[in-house]
C-alpha cells in the first residue's frame, strides 16, 4: 500500500487509481468516527468486516437488477470499483424515525413511519453534511434536477430490497445512506452499504448491529460488526 498514491482519503476508506483505466481501488480503514470525526477510534478488523459486508450487498443488488460501481473484491481490504464523478448529495431513506430525524423534530426513536422518507444531505464535511432540498441542490449546481430524481428512485428500490433482505436475518432496517456517481450520462450507485451508514436494528430485542454501538458507547464494535458478518454468512446464531 505504502508505494501507491491516494487520490483521496476519506474517514473511513482511501481511494487509488486502479489497474485500467476507469477503474479505482477502494480500500477499506479501520477507522471509526462519529459526530462528525469529533470522536474517532481504530476499530481493529472493521474495514475487512465491512469490505465483506459491502461486498455481498453489492452484488445482490446487481443480481436485482441495480447498477452499482462495484466489479470485484480484490482481498481482505480492497475492492474494484469503477471511477465516477461523485455526485455531492447523499441520499438518506428513512424506514424508522432515529437520529438526527428523531432530534430535529421531537420524535420518539423507534416511530415506525407510515412510508420510507427519503431526505438529501449536501456532501460536505467542513458544514456538518447540511440537509438540503432538491431545489437548493440544483440551484447551487451540486446536482441536476433529473438526477436527484434518479437518485430518489433508485434509493426507494434499493429501500424495498434492502428491507426485505434484513428482515429475513431478523434485522429491522431503520435507515441508510446512500451516495451515487456520474457514469456516461447515467446515475450509479456508488460508495459502500454497511453498518457504518446504516441503522439495523434486531426484530424485538432493538439490539443495534450498527455504529451507534460506537457514537453511543453500546458494546466493542468489532464483536458487533463479526456477528452482523455471521449472521449475513450463516457462520452462527450471530
Amino acid at each position: 500500500m505504502s508505494e501507491r498514491t491516494a487520490l483521496y482519503e476519506g474517514k473511513a476508506k482511501i481511494i487509488y487509481a486502479g489497474p485500467q483505466d476507469g477503474t479505482l481501488i477502494q480500500y477499506f480503514k479501520d477507522d471509526a468516527t462519529a459526530f462528525n470525526a469529533q470522536k474517532k477510534d481504530v476499530i481493529t478488523g472493521k474495514g475487512v468486516l465491512n469490505n465483506h459486508i459491502s461486498e455481498h450487498i453489492m452484488l445482490r443488488l446487481a443480481e436485482a437488477g441495480i447498477t452499482t460501481h462495484f466489479i470485484e473484491r480484490l482481498s481482505e481490504r480492497e475492492q474494484l470499483v469503477r471511477a465516477l464523478e461523485i455526485i455531492p448529495v447523499e441520499v438518506v431513506v428513512r424506514n424508522i424515525a432515529a437520529g438526527s430525524y428523531a432530534r430535529r423534530y421531537g420524535i420518539e426513536d423507534g416511530t415506525p413511519m407510515e412510508e420510507p422518507l427519503v431526505e438529501l444531505f449536501y456532501k460536505s464535511d467542513e458544514l456538518n453534511d447540511p440537509l438540503c432540498t432538491e431545489e437548493i441542490a440544483v440551484r447551487l449546481g451540486w446536482a441536476k434536477r433529473w438526477e436527484i430524481a434518479a437518485m430518489s428512485e433508485q434509493a426507494l428500490v434499493v429501500n424495498d430490497y434492502l428491507r426485505a433482505f434484513w428482515s429475513d436475518l431478523g434485522i429491522d432496517l431503520v435507515d441508510f445512506k446512500l451516495e451515487f456517481g456520474r457514469d456516461d450520462g447515467r446515475v450509479v450507485l456508488a460508495d459502500e452499504i454497511t453498518p457504518d451508514g446504516s441503522r439495523l436494528w434486531e426484530r424485538g430485542t432493538g439490539r443495534h448491529f450498527d455504529k451507534d454501538v460506537f457514537r453511543k458507547d453500546l458494546g466493542d464494535l468489532t464483536e458487533t460488526y463479526r456477528a452482523l458478518h455471521a449472521r449475513i454468512f450463516g457462520e452462527g446464531s450471530g
